[in-house]
């Protein structure tokens, strides 16, 4: 699709805003939707043993538990855009928090196994919303010339959040004597884990009461004073602002709301640029990598690792995770989007080939021979740090740029929907595919790594430095 958009006149580029602590602390709020996605995905991998053996049930039904959440996630992704769309990005978010905060406390005091999984989907279906909602506000406040780093700010988020999930469950373990459903305040371990969601919850609503309505949400409802103060404040006193809305008038005047059915295209069912999000979304997710946030203690104790070091294993790759995230931070509007992806696809696929050969070896005693222990455990390291570093940013700043104005909200929702999807599809299949062939199991992953670089090479475009308007 080419585009006929011209450069913005009005400075808007290479704005720089007077305040940019403030504009850091706006993001900062939105982006924490990201860390309760984060935490959420996370926190059941301290769980799942206590799930296990409260209910006693096999793996199938518990990876369907485990996994029922991304169905959530789907809905709440589909619907978050069409609903920002028609009442605003913050009451989105507003919204999103009540859910994660009735989910977490639901969740905390289940009475059976089919009550967790009903808590479970409407915590995902605030993820959802989360996961749409985040990128977009953040991509519709953020300065052109800063975009990609704070449009990191969310997957900052999401890593944060996964590690402090897995330290506050490791500090409760302890508490419990290392045992998931062992008593605390007067419910089992795992109960506590899922419960400890209430506080960021509560802060994510309350933050969500500090920080501006979208400019370009405020202009399409007619509130153009209140969208130029706004603009002024994020993008600096030095932008035109009368031009600066008339750029963003002009790209929304031929333009009306996005819906589903401005996605479709006339051969192949969407428009060529909605399916290159939902690939990105879907090659983001099919390398595996929530298999490592979701049961990488279990798979380090189905390999002979105590529970307490496969605690302590999950812990240190969230860690890994981070520094990745930060380096992606670094680098994102530095050398752009593209060759970071291409980095990271490389990195993947090598890492994700150590694991599955040292996955392959038959376990001596329980455990994986002492060679490919250490290999399994640096690859899994390894792997992370280059999804973190990449394919981890740069598919929801990618997300959050890419789709013309008349496209974004829906569009983001459908490739948001296809990435929970695709969460599921690798969620609720690992532990079956792991008991047929663990090694196997990396071998799909690490197929998939492959075959995302000539996805990128072929489709993806560079958004770096490009203002939203010039998008189409």
């Amino acid at each position: 699709m080419t585009s006929t958009a011209q450069p913005p006149a009005s400075g808007a580029r290479e704005a720089h805003p007077d305040h940019l602590g403030h504009v850091i602390f706006i993001t900062a709020a939105a982006a924490m939707g990201g860390f309760l996605f984060g935490y959420d995905s996370s926190v059941i991998n301290g769980a799942v043993e206590g799930i296990r053996g409260k209910y006693d049930v096999g793996s199938a039904t518990l990876a369907q538990v485990i996994a029922i959440a991304l169905i959530g996630c789907a809905i709440g992704a589909a619907t978050a855009g069409r609903i920002a769309d028609r009442i605003g990005r913050i009451r989105v978010m507003q919204i999103a928090a009540a859910l994660f905060t009735i989910s977490a406390v639901g969740s905390a005091l289940p009475f059976a196994l089919w009550d967790l999984a009903f808590w479970r989907v409407l915590g995902g279906i605030a993820i959802g919303m989360a996961s749409v909602i985040g990128p977009a506000y953040i991509a519709e406040v953020a300065p052109p010339a800063y975009r990609g780093r704070l449009g990191s700010f969310q997957q900052a988020a999401i890593v944060i959040g996964i590690a402090v999930s897995q330290l506050v469950n490791w500090g409760i373990l302890n508490l419990a004597d290392g045992d998931q459903r062992g008593k605390l305040l007067g419910i089992e371990a795992w109960q506590v884990m899922l419960g400890v969601m209430v506080v960021p919850a509560v802060l994510y609503g309350m933050l969500s009461f500090a920080i501006p309505e979208s400019p370009r949400f405020l202009i399409s409802v007619g509130k153009v004073d209140k969208a130029k103060a706004i603009l002024a404040d994020v993008e600096g006193k030095n932008v035109d602002l009368d031009l600066r809305v008339a750029e963003i008038e002009n790209a929304m005047r031929s333009e009306h709301k996005s819906t589903f059915k401005d996605l479709l295209g006339s051969r192949f069912g969407f428009l060529p640029i909605v399916w290159i999000g939902i690939g990105l979304s879907v090659f983001q997710q099919l390398v595996g990598i929530n298999v490592a946030f979701y049961y990488s203690a279990t798979l380090w104790q189905s390999v002979g690792i105590n529970p307490s070091d496969s605690f302590f294993y999950s812990f240190t790759t969230s860690i890994i995770n981070i520094v990745g995230t930060v380096i992606a931070m670094m680098f994102v509007d530095r050398i752009g989007r593209r060759p970071l992806a291409l980095i990271g696809s490389t990195g993947m696929a090598l890492a994700l080939a150590f694991e599955a050969w040292a996955f392959s070896a038959d376990l001596i005693d329980g455990r994986l021979p002492h060679t490919q222990g250490i290999v399994a455990l640096i690859a899994a390291h390894v792997f992370v740090l280059f999804f973190a570093l990449s394919w981890g940013v740069v598919v929801w700043v990618f997300l959050g740029e890419m789709f013309p104005n008349r496209l974004r909200a829906a569009a983001l929702g459908v490739a948001a929907s296809a990435q929970w999807i695709a969460n599921w599809a690798i969620t609720a299949s690992f532990p079956s595919l792991s008991e047929w062939n663990l090694s196997g199991t990396y071998v799909i992953y690490t197929f998939f790594a492959v075959l995302s670089i000539p996805f990128v090479l072929k489709f993806v475009k560079e958004t770096k430095g490009k203002a939203l308007e010039e998008m189409g």
